[in-house]
C-alpha cells in the first residue's frame, strides 16, 4: 500500500462530453439543412427531366413529319397565348395531321407536369423563330424552332432555372432551340 500519492483519475470530464455533444449536434443539423435542399434539387432534376423528354419527343415528332412531303412542319407551332389544338380521341398509333399530333403532345405534358395543364395556353409555345427569345414578338417566321415547357412548384424559389431565380416564382420553365 503506497500512502501520499494522489491517484489520477482516468476518463472524460463533464466539459469534455458536453463539447463533443455540441459538435455532434452541430453536424445533425448541417446535415439535416442539406437533406431539405437535396429534397428540392432531387424534384427539379426530376421534373426538369420529364420537360427535356417531352421537349425532345416533339421535336421527334416534328423530324418524322419532315419526310412527309404533302406536311408542311413550319405548321408545327403554337403562339405564346394561344391555345393547343383538342387532342383526338386516342393518341395510340400517333395520329396523324399535325393538329392531331400537337394535341396528343399538350396533353401528354398536361399529365407528365404538375401544374402544366394550365400552363399551356399561358406559358408553353413551340415557335419558329429567327433569334433566341424572340418567339413571343415573331413566331412563324425563321429557320429555327424553339420550344418553351413549364410547371409549377409549391414554394417561389425552388426552380433552378435562370429566369425565375431573378424573381422567385412557382412557375419553372424549360427552353430548347434547335435547326432541324
Amino acid at each position: 500500500m503506497i500512502i501520499g500519492v494522489a491517484s489520477k483519475s482516468s476518463g472524460f470530464s463533464m466539459i469534455e462530453v458536453l463539447i463533443s455533444l455540441l459538435v455532434i449536434a452541430v453536424g445533425v443539423l448541417g446535415m439535416v439543412g442539406l437533406q431539405s435542399k437535396a429534397i428540392t434539387y432531387t424534384q427539379d432534376s426530376v421534373q426538369r427531366n420529364t420537360a427535356i423528354m417531352l421537349a425532345d419527343d416533339l421535336l421527334e415528332l416534328i423530324r418524322s413529319s419532315n419526310y412527309d412531303t404533302s406536311v408542311d412542319i413550319k405548321n408545327f407551332q403554337k403562339a405564346p397565348g394561344a391555345s393547343f389544338p383538342a387532342a383526338p380521341t386516342t393518341c395510340i398509333p400517333t395520329p396523324t395531321g399535325i393538329k392531331n399530333r400537337l394535341g396528343c403532345w399538350a396533353a401528354q405534358a398536361a399529365t407528365a407536369l404538375p401544374g402544366a395543364a394550365d400552363l399551356l395556353t399561358s406559358t408553353f409555345y413551340v415557335c419558329w423563330s429567327t433569334s433566341p427569345d424572340d418567339a413571343a414578338t415573331s413566331c412563324g417566321t425563321g429557320k429555327e424552332i424553339e420550344i418553351k415547357i413549364a410547371w409549377t412548384v409549391v414554394k417561389p424559389g425552388d426552380c433552378m432555372d435562370s429566369e425565375t431565380n431573378t424573381t422567385p416564382s412557382t412557375t419553372c420553365t424549360y427552353k430548347v432551340r434547335t435547326r432541324l
